[in-house]
């Protein structure tokens, strides 16, 4: 008699891996699926056009009838950040914290989902069942409060999910994470560590998000004028540290962007923000106090163009308007990436006649993630026999791979995985074993996934070099009805280059006459003649290859 031949467990990440952002991992085992996370990713700069990036879940959509639900580890926007498009085509239950589901719920009614979403909440040491998979949640902490770590016990062992964490002994609110219970699962045995890998090239320790509350103190101490801070609006720890600074010291406070309102009014719902009754005022109101009497939190810590903070900078912001004397705090590190559009923010901040104090003045901001010596706490408490470094670029995982090593695992338990890879766990065994349909879906405005490499291809030669458009009108023979119209966007103005313009009507129209003789009318040859000489006549003469778009029009004579 044939023995059943047991499952393995199969782990593919989609998202998160060899990049920042657009976080998501499937567990599968048998016909049962789960999924961790669901975040987006923000555009790189050769993304012309595009809004946000998430992650293709062909896979889930092929496997929809055997996804149990998707589990969130905490509420920034590169873990939830995608539900709202991902439960439009893959309508499953969602499992997170009170604070998590409360932005996760913003985000939804911000996009108008016709279908109501099963919405499931859990609390730090809860365990459910999902399937085959029994998850524990265990408290941990990050830059936003009830951020979980996952215990996932499958059929072939137990798997860690330590989501993004750093170990902070002396939190803002709540409890210091809870690494007795990591201790016990390490020492039960644990089959897989997945770990953020954030600040892996980093030594030492991450600063105490309390720190930053004293930096606040001190320079509310110290300030004259009005102060603005600019933060990440799920950073509501922070947030928290500045309203009690500001109550400290006789300020109220008003905030501006509808992501800092939105979450602000959220976990103050929920009880994560506390604060006297009249310290938050409305924005309206900020005229009519002294300057020394005002706090103003606001959104574009990251210089985010259409942001609060660079609305104000630029004289743009409808409500507020920077005046000599005012105190800038930039509250956040630039994400790689950022750093010029920051800079741009705090250049135009200081003509407008403010002080600004940023990342490299202050200890304004402390990260949410581990560094390299809670990393390796992380490992010897968890004690895996496998592990997955995650939540990072290529480097990052390789740093964090390196630093397992360091502790003394083998290199051949250890997977840098890609997205779309499948590795494949028994009990004593890990295998890479071949891929599923993974990428990044870009979002432009309401179009999910309609722009693709051929739409940035041409994004980038319009932002680069322009467009020359070349109008010819000709009767069914072929013969010319008119002269040829030329229209230049973005590569030379008309006015000023009438000798070039008029030899690109010359060159199409003798290509035009010619091909249309040889070829008999066929538009389409014409065509891709006209464009082939006008691109080499252009680039000799201009050294660029702007966008050649020929325009073939035939009349019917009267």
């Amino acid at each position: 008699m044939a023995t059943k031949k047991k499952n393995k467990l199969k782990v593919i990440p989609l998202g998160g891996m060899e990049e920042i952002g657009k976080n998501i991992i499937v567990f599968e085992y048998g016909d049962n699926i789960i999924v961790v996370d669901c975040g987006l990713a923000f555009p790189e700069d050769e993304m012309l056009g595009i809004d946000l990036v998430i992650p293709d879940i062909t896979y889930l959509e092929k496997n929809a009838e055997k996804v149990h639900g998707i589990v969130v580890t905490h509420g920034h926007e590169d873990h939830i950040g995608a539900l709202p498009y991902v439960l439009k085509r893959l309508p499953v239950p969602i499992y997170g914290t009170e604070l998590t589901l409360g932005l996760i719920e913003n985000k939804l009614s911000e996009h108008e989902l016709t279908e109501p979403v099963d919405l499931r909440k859990i609390k730090a040491g809860q365990t459910i069942q999902l399937g085959p998979f029994k998850i524990e949640f265990i408290h941990t902490t990050h830059s936003i409060a009830d951020a979980v770590a996952l215990a996932i016990d499958t059929p072939v062992g137990m798997v860690f999910h330590t989501g993004d964490f750093k170990i902070d002994q002396t939190p803002i609110e709540g409890d210091p994470i809870n690494l007795a219970r990591m201790a016990e699962l390490g020492k039960k045995g644990v089959l897989l560590l997945i770990s953020d890998s954030t600040n892996v090239e980093r030594p030492g320790y991450t600063m105490s998000e309390k720190t930053v509350g004293e930096t606040f103190d001190s320079v509310f101490r110290g300030a004259g004028g009005r102060i603005i801070v600019a933060s990440f609006a799920s950073n509501i720890h922070r947030v928290q540290q500045i309203v009690n600074s500001a109550t400290k010291y006789g300020r109220k406070v008003a905030l501006v962007g509808r992501s800092m309102l939105n979450v602000v009014r959220t976990a103050v719902k929920l009880g994560y923000l506390s604060f006297p009754e009249d310290t938050i005022i409305d924005i309206d109101r900020i005229n009519k106090l002294k300057p020394e009497q005002v706090v103003i939190i606001t959104t574009g810590s990251q210089g985010e163009p259409m942001s609060a903070l660079a609305r104000i900078a630029s004289s743009t912001h409808k409500k507020v308007e920077i005046t000599e004397g005012d105190l800038v705090i930039i509250s956040a590190n630039p994400i790689p990436g950022n750093e010029k559009f920051v800079y741009r923010v705090i250049n135009d901040l200081f003509k407008q006649g403010a002080d600004v104090i940023y990342d490299s003045l202050a200890e304004t901001h402390v990260s949410g993630h581990a560094k390299q010596e809670e990393l390796k706490l992380m490992h010897r408490l968890i004690k895996p026999k496998f592990f997955m470094p995650a939540h990072g670029e290529y480097r990052m995982l390789k740093k964090h791979a390196r630093l397992a090593m360091s502790l003394g695992m083998d290199e051949k338990n250890i997977f840098i995985m890609q997205n779309g890879k499948v590795l494949e766990l028994s009990r004593k065994t890990a295998t890479l074993n071949g891929s599923v349909q993974s990428g990044s879906i870009l979002v432009d405005g309401l179009g999910v996934g309609d722009v693709g490499d051929v739409v940035l291809r041409d994004r980038k030669i319009l932002s680069e070099d322009g467009l020359i458009v070349v109008v010819a009108t000709v009767d069914p023979k072929g013969n010319l009805l008119a002269g040829i119209e030329v229209m230049s966007r973005g590569f030379v103005y008309v006015k000023e280059s009438e000798e070039l313009i008029e030899e690109v009507r010359n060159i199409a129209r003798e290509v035009l006459l010619k091909s249309i003789n040889k070829k008999g009318n066929n538009y389409s040859g014409s065509k891709n003649a006209i464009k082939d000489e006008l691109s080499n006549f252009l680039y000799r003469k201009t050294m660029r290859r702007p966008m050649i778009i020929p325009v073939i029009v035939e009349v019917q004579p009267q």
